[in-house]
């Protein structure tokens, strides 16, 4: 079998089929790149967290969710390439599949570490113009953003406890791009706040998501009546946690996203 060396985001050697036939997907953002790239017949397998497209989930071998792997099922579909990420993987898991196969994980802190993801998994399964192409729209759809005013945002992902957003993540170099400013400057990644830490960070607008912590408008009021003047919105986090594909909707999402802030 003819093959090929990449090197992951993570600084692991891979050596895959020189076409991926029998790809098995971690990750859901990553899953839909693989649909955006054309790779229906090639993908076998992804998670119960992959939704999108929504057809996979009966089409597709599901193989558990992003933290624990059914590696039996895994082991049936004797996969030739499995694509993970660092974070929303578990490493004992991940290490016992590179153990069998090859395995090519992404780690995505800022935009940037996406783009190159996709630019590097359409080398890998030979869908290099499809990925090109899809670069092209995504930086098309940065450009069209019109900035919001730079006002002081807390974008919260989890409920009890709080947990807000800060450096070191995807979602905040997503924050970035808006024009607003991520409040969170003193802690790293995903901490976990008080409702006085809330209040002291005295945000101009609270960014409540969608995921993955599904908070909906009965949460608006428990939010607000720690900062009743503060404006609570909430925000589609595919929009802003999902590096992939769908990064080409995010400038006509900011956009359509103005009228509730301003």
């Amino acid at each position: 079998m003819v093959t090929k060396t990449f090197v992951d985001q993570m600084g692991s050697t891979v050596r895959v089929p020189e076409k991926p036939k029998r790809i098995v997907s971690l990750v859901p953002s990553q899953t839909e790149l693989l649909a955006s790239l054309g790779l229906n017949n090639e993908v076998v397998g992804i998670t119960k967290f992959c939704i999108h497209p929504k057809c996979w989930l009966k089409e597709k071998a599901i193989v558990g969710g992003t933290k624990n792997f059914h590696f039996d099922t895994i082991d049936e579909l004797r996969p030739d390439l499995v694509i993970g990420n660092k974070e929303e993987n578990y490493q004992a898991g991940i290490q016992e599949l590179q153990a069998r196969y090859p395995v090519w994980m992404s780690d995505i802190e800022v935009v940037e570490d996406a783009i190159k993801m996709i630019d590097e998994i359409g080398r890998i399964t030979t869908r290099e113009s499809e990925a090109a192409n899809l670069i092209g729209m995504i930086q098309d759809s940065f450009r069209k953003i019109d900035p919001l005013p730079p006002l002081r945002v807390l974008y919260l992902m989890w409920r009890k406890p709080w947990m807000g957003v800060a450096q070191g993540t995807f979602i905040n170099s997503m924050l970035q791009l808006t024009g607003l400013r991520n409040c969170v400057t003193q802690a790293f990644r995903y901490p976990e706040l008080s409702d006085d830490d809330i209040r002291s960070l005295k945000p101009d607008l609270i960014f409540l998501s969608s995921e993955p912590y599904p908070f909906k408008k009965n949460h608006m009021q428990e939010i607000q009546s720690i900062l009743p003047a503060c404006k609570v919105i909430l925000v589609n986090g595919e929009m802003f946690s999902w590096y992939g594909s769908r990064m080409q909707l995010f400038g006509s999402y900011v956009n359509n996203l103005r009228s509730q802030i301003i």
